[in-house]
């Protein structure tokens, strides 16, 4: 069986309380097509491309893969490194966890990119992309240019597309830095193109905005967000633990406990089973150990307090 069948498998698996599995089933096959369909643009341009599935990091700064250009950050580096790549990337950005509900952040996402070293100019891949997005029957609303870079980059759209100056286009790795343009559509960042070292090329576009607005997928809720993203960690190859990758997993799948969801799958039974066990433990003991903080609460009895507060005593 194919990484591409288990994926579609486990997702059609998922479940929720509000009864919106064959929608999601809908959009990951119109995603599907729109990878498909980046693709075969990137070929014809003569460019490699590759699909990544997994969130699994390529280094060692993130537990999970957060972007497509993470595999390529020794790339940027080399100055004797030339060419260019492009690849659709599974991304899991935790840091937006807060967030999700709102329509347009994800936990879980596919991000479109282009990567080129010391080959592509800003100006190509501006024309790049808004030739792509063309083909989607898409243009942006404005773009924004670092103002460092607006006298230059400017001209590179030729009057195209109206373009606001932002002093918040950059990007940096910690080492690495780069300054970007970013394209909007409805009041959304649909994707940027960053200019790092000045020399390479660094383009991202998130697929699942994309497809919202080319072919008006509803967003997802919370709950719907939540189940998708522990899907992907364990398709990934990670189980519940209590130290990194598992430790992510077994927190998000504790919130959606908490949330009211379900998930069709083991490690949501277990882990519900898990968290009844530590409640009862924490119900016979707080009276026994009155004041104690929460640091002592887990590292003693393995029991997080912020993932009780919103159960009842029974």
């Amino acid at each position: 069986m194919s990484p591409q069948t288990r994926l579609r498998r486990a997702r059609n698996a998922v479940t929720f309380r509000r009864g919106t599995r064959n929608a999601k089933e809908v959009a990951y096959v119109t995603a599907g097509r729109l990878i498909r369909h980046y693709r075969d643009f990137c070929l014809s341009k003569g460019i490699d491309f590759t699909n990544i599935q997994s969130v699994r990091p390529h280094d060692a700064t993130t537990l999970f893969c957060s972007a497509g250009m993470q595999q390529y950050k020794a790339l940027f580096s080399d100055p004797s490194h030339q060419g260019t790549v492009a690849n659709s990337q599974a991304c899991l950005r935790l840091g937006d966890l807060d967030e999700i509900g709102d329509g347009t952040h994800f936990l879980h996402f596919t991000m479109l990119g282009l990567f080129s070293f010391r080959e592509m100019s800003v100006g190509d891949a501006i024309d790049f992309w808004l030739e792509f997005l063309q083909t989607l029957g898409l243009t942006p609303d404005h773009v924004t240019i670092h103002p460092d870079r607006l006298a230059e980059w400017t001209p590179l759209y030729r009057g195209r597309i109206p373009i606001v100056p932002d002093p918040e286009c950059t990007w940096s790795d910690g080492s690495i830095t780069g300054y970007g343009t970013e394209f909007y559509k409805d009041g959304v960042e649909i994707g940027n193109i960053v200019n790092p070292l000045g020399t390479c090329i660094d383009v991202g576009f998130g697929a699942d905005r994309l497809d919202m607005l080319i072919n008006g997928t509803p967003p997802e809720d919370a709950m719907e967000t939540l189940g998708n993203a522990i899907m992907t960690i364990i398709e990934s190859g990670y189980r519940p633990g209590n130290k990194e990758q598992g430790y992510a997993l077994r927190k998000l799948l504790r919130r959606l406990h908490r949330m009211g969801g379900a998930l069709d799958h083991p490690f949501f039974v277990e882990e519900v089973a898990r968290q009844d066990r530590l409640r009862t433990r924490y119900l016979r003991l707080r009276d026994k150990h009155p004041g104690m903080s929460p640091e002592w609460w887990f590292d003693t009895h393995g029991i997080e307090l912020s993932d009780l507060r919103d159960m009842p005593d029974g």
